[in-house]
């Protein structure tokens, strides 16, 4: 699921819109793993609600474990963890500049 795009509803246009403005919300559902860490780390709870019923829990496990490099936050990266329940936590992705 996290190499497909997933189909523009207006729930999920919302939530795009809100937590993607640079960008059109076609654009930021086509990357659904770097959607799904946006939500995760930005996202209220009706938020990720959403990004749950669109993408699945997989989708959203999935990101833990190809996280996209510098869009986790400490705290989400533990919280999100805490929640799948995998331990141990690894360390926080980082994105490497030339």
């Amino acid at each position: 699921m996290a190499d497909e795009s997933v189909a523009l509803t207006p729930a999920l246009e919302a939530v795009a819109q809100r937590l993607f403005w640079w960008k059109p919300p076609a654009e930021a559902l086509a990357d659904p793993r770097r959607f799904a860490a946006q939500v995760m780390t930005l996202g209220n709870w009706e938020d990720v609600q959403v990004a749950r019923s669109a993408l699945g829990e997989a989708c959203l496990r999935e990101v833990l474990l190809r996280p996209p490099p510098g869009v986790f936050d400490e705290r989400s990266w533990v919280y999100w963890h805490a929640v799948f329940g995998i331990t141990p936590v690894p360390p926080l992705p980082r994105r490497s500049l030339p």
